[in-house]
């Protein structure tokens, strides 16, 4: 049987969400729960990878238990009991059941991630948003933001020497916002993202908000599918994963 985790995590204590022999990651925490609970191996499959210092405010992965009376019985109050193993960085919000062949990863038709920035020392959001120089001119962004919107050639904002088979990205949403107080997010939406894409799209808009990029330049980094082309990466802290969206007929009801 197939089961479906939807969970969120600070990822500042983290090297990132997938399992690795150098750090402490999310997915090797979460599976030393799991193990807790029904006394064997769980291996998670994650919806997608972040990196150290991401975080998560919805992110899901899907595990497989042998379908008998004792591993139902124990999901019914699994995500209790999760929830009391797991430190304070990690919440399950929902374990369900999912079509045999569904795939946390792959059927995942949308994501949505935030940028946080603030311009000013907070010791409350050291954590989770950017510290950066006042002044960036959010309207030059969101012009040039504008130009992501689209089924397009990404590669100039995806990390080198990765396995990926295409870095074609349909994008639905790319968009700065004003919060207040020196607080701006960045929202962005697409189907699937790159390795390092939201931070390098972001580091690039800072060059169009510091005056050191035009709008026409950032068309050009764009169409150049050249990493080297874009700006340097933003820092992790600020980077949120915030919805993954799946076709409904994957639940049973």
């Amino acid at each position: 049987m197939r089961y479906f985790l939807r969970f969120a995590y600070d990822g500042t204590a983290f090297h990132g969400s997938q399992r690795q022999p150098n750090g402490v990651t999310v997915q090797e925490t979460m599976e030393q729960a799991l193990a807790m609970i029904f006394r064997e191996e769980v291996p998670l499959t994650f919806a997608g990878r972040t990196d150290a210092g991401v975080h998560a405010r919805e992110m899901y992965a899907h595990f497989d238990l042998p379908d008998n009376d004792h591993s139902k019985f124990l999901i019914l109050n699994s995500k209790f009991r999760l929830n009391g193993i797991l430190p304070d960085s990690i919440a399950v919000f929902d374990v369900y059941p999912v079509r045999d062949d569904a795939h946390a990863r792959f059927d995942a038709v949308r994501r949505t991630y935030e940028y946080h920035i603030i311009d000013h020392k907070d010791p409350f959001l050291c954590t989770q948003a950017t510290r950066v120089r006042p002044g960036l001119n959010f309207e030059a962004m969101n012009e040039a933001a504008q130009l992501l919107i689209g089924k397009q050639d990404f590669a100039s904002f995806c990390r080198t020497n990765t396995d990926v088979k295409t870095t074609i990205c349909d994008l639905t949403r790319a968009e700065w916002q004003e919060l207040g107080n020196g607080h701006a997010v960045f929202t962005i939406a697409a189907d699937r993202f790159l390795r390092n894409m939201v931070r390098a799209v972001v580091g690039t808009l800072f060059e169009v908000g510091r005056g050191k990029m035009t709008k026409e330049q950032f068309a050009e980094v764009i169409t150049q599918h050249n990493r080297c082309a874009a700006g340097e990466s933003a820092p992790a802290e600020g980077l949120f994963l915030t919805h993954v969206a799946y076709p409904e007929d994957i639940y049973i009801r």
